[in-house]
């Protein structure tokens, strides 16, 4: 009784996993351990400001430490992007985007919406990533032509789809509202405006990874933000990819990892009706 769950090895995959993926599904499981101990006594972290409503604390950098270690050690050779420690530049060819701590605010308040996110880009494509939520225990992961999955503590590598809702106005739609300090809040606002009259809601959970791999598991039907980073999307962006859907910029250009200042990501039904309606 109580055992803690941080992803139990014993959870055998009935999708084939590649050794690849199980190194990212390890490291995440090694950071996750002490996120959620560090989220258990979330009022005594040692929290510094980066900037104005950009928190940074010691768990981030913890998480990102551990994440790092555990693939060192089986891929000593690769780069790293992560969002704490910079780039480390590595083979040329092969790169780890990491975001040791999606959904710092939620974390930091004591919300449990948060989750790991781990990509693996080789020559400028992402072609691996894991989503990993401590708290419900939900390890989303997905592979370049192989598919997106999901695992949680009743299922199995059940395959992951995006919705097939076709109509907007039956459309659950997440974003990103942008907080003191960031965005430009009017434009924002407009953009809000018209999808809230023109869907059946809209959702802010503060974790863009999460967002997106609730895109790839049809939760929700779309999923739009501005001014994300490398290490926020790499991962939920071939997810929802590999479910079926489509990621574009907001204006339904094509999305680039690193240059791209917005995203939209939607099921291929919905995709046009988005772009018009932010448009």
């Amino acid at each position: 009784m109580g055992r803690e769950r941080s992803g139990p090895p014993e959870r055998k995959s009935l999708a084939p996993r590649s050794a690849t993926i199980t190194v990212m599904i390890r490291a995440v499981f090694a950071a996750a351990k002490s996120l959620k101990r560090d989220f258990g006594e979330v009022e005594q972290l040692q929290v510094s400001e980066k900037g104005p409503g950009d928190f940074v604390s010691r768990a981030d950098i913890m998480a990102e430490r551990t994440l790092r270690k555990e693939l060192e050690r089986t891929r000593p050779e690769y780069g790293f992007l992560g969002e704490e420690g910079g780039e480390t530049k590595g083979d040329g060819r092969n790169r780890w985007i990491a975001d040791p701590l999606d959904g710092t605010t939620n974390f930091l308040h004591g919300v449990p919406h948060f989750a790991i996110s781990l990509a693996l880009e080789r020559d400028g494509e992402v072609i691996a990533g894991v989503i990993y939520q401590p708290i419900s225990d939900e390890l989303f992961w997905s592979e370049k032509g192989n598919g997106a999955f999901i695992d949680t503590p009743n299922a199995r590598s059940r395959r992951l789809r995006v919705s097939g809702r076709k109509d907007p106005a039956r459309a659950l739609v997440a974003t990103g509202i942008p907080h003191v300090g960031r965005g430009d809040h009017p434009t924002y606002l407009k953009k809000l405006e018209t999808v809230m009259g023109k869907t059946a809601g809209v959702r802010r959970w503060g974790a863009g990874a999460l967002d997106l791999a609730f895109v790839a598991a049809g939760r929700y039907d779309a999923f739009f933000e501005f001014g994300l980073a490398p290490w926020d999307v790499a991962a939920g962006l071939l997810m929802v990819r590999e479910a079926g859907g489509l990621v574009n910029e907001v204006g339904g250009g094509a999305y680039a990892l690193g240059t791209s200042t917005s995203i939209l990501a939607t099921n291929a039904s919905l995709r046009d009706a988005m772009v018009e309606i932010l448009a």
